[in-house]
Formats: structure tokens, sequence, C-alpha cells
């Protein structure tokens, strides 16, 4: 995990002064613990929970908001204050600070879309198939979330059928019993006329 944190703080920035990394990947696929482990060894680097930003009403109709509370402020070299979203009250709280650091990490389904793209310095995907990572969501929230799981999985169906992120991952994160796997995703899948860079290659990550 170091190794990455320190070539992810290597990379020039993407959004203002901010290199802006992405988790992406199914939901239930361990985005958010491998994010909050990732930003421990960035030494503390902020992290954005997607979660926050998407509504019952908005799964991934969120993208106007994300680029005007968080990425307008970053472009600028300013601190970004977002309004996360109570999934039990179903509103809007009080404005939260995301502020500005050499890495930003965003994670959750959605977060290497296509409109965010162009502002990210690297994507990274969860490599676990859809019905493993749902199964796995399901049993973390219990019975009492099972029709809003319902509802979920056909929006996410909808929402990567439409604008994929694996695709576009520059490194994709395999879960091992004891940490990581970090390969090069199919953005750095070399062509026929490109070399191959030996030292992009797979490393394993505590």
């Amino acid at each position: 995990m170091h190794d990455l944190a320190a070539r992810l703080r290597g990379l020039p920035p993407s959004v203002g002064p901010v290199r802006l990394i992405a988790v992406d990947g199914h939901a239930g696929s361990g985005k958010s613990t491998f994010a909050e482990r990732l930003a421990a060894a960035l030494g503390g680097a902020p992290v954005l929970h997607l979660d926050d930003i998407a509504s019952h009403e908005q799964l991934f109709g969120w993208t106007d908001r994300f680029l005007a509370q968080v990425i307008g402020p970053l472009s600028h070299g300013e601190s970004a204050y977002y309004t996360p979203y109570d999934w039990r009250a179903r509103t809007f709280g009080p404005p939260q600070p995301l502020p500005i650091a050499p890495v930003v990490v965003i994670e959750g389904v959605g977060a290497g879309r296509r409109a965010l793209r162009p502002y990210l310095a690297r994507l990274l995907w969860m490599e676990l198939p859809r019905e493993e990572s749902w199964a796995r969501g399901r049993q973390r929230d219990g019975a009492e979330q099972r029709e809003f799981w319902a509802g979920w999985v056909e929006a996410e169906r909808a929402h990567f059928a439409a604008d994929p992120s694996r695709p576009h991952a520059d490194l994709l994160v395999h879960q091992r019993p004891e940490g990581y796997a970090v390969l090069p995703g199919p953005a750095n899948t070399p062509g026929p006329d490109q070399d191959v860079t030996h030292g992009d290659g797979s490393s394993a990550m505590c």
C-alpha cells in the first residue's frame, strides 16, 4: 500500500493543486475499506464517500452537484464543501469541508464516470464480479435493506451499461487474504505498437 501511495503522490496534479484518485467498483466490492487504507498510507488524505453525494432520488444523477460542490472549488485551489445526504432522514445535512491536500480520494459506485475522468489523476477499479459484490453488500446491510438493494441493483446495471468505468481504469485492485494486489488496468493495457513498462507491473500490497 505504501508503494502505491508513493506512486500516487508522484503524479502531476489533476484538478487545481490536487491529485484526485477515484476508487470505483460494484456495490459491496470493498471500495470503502480500500480507500480508507489507501488514505492512511497517504498520511491521512481526505476521503469523500459518494454515499454522501448520492440520494434516494438521485442514486446516480449527482454529477452536476459533485462538479459544483467539489470540482469547482478544488480547481481554484480552495477547500470544497459538500452537503452529505442522510439516508435515514432522507435529507441533505449542513455543508462539510473537503480540504485541499496533495492527494484526495473519492470512492463509490460511479466515481470513474465519464464526466469526472478528466479531473482524475488515476482511476482504480475494485476487481470483484458484480454478483459476488452484491451478495457481500446484501449480507453486510441485512434484511432491512432488501427492498433498497432490489432497486439499487437495477440502477447500477443501468448506470454501468450507459457509462462503464472499468474499461477506463488505470489500475485493478484485487483483495487478497492479506492485503491487495494492484495490477495495470484496461486503460494501461499496451496495444501492438506500445512497449510494456515492467516497472508498472503487478505489485502485492499490504
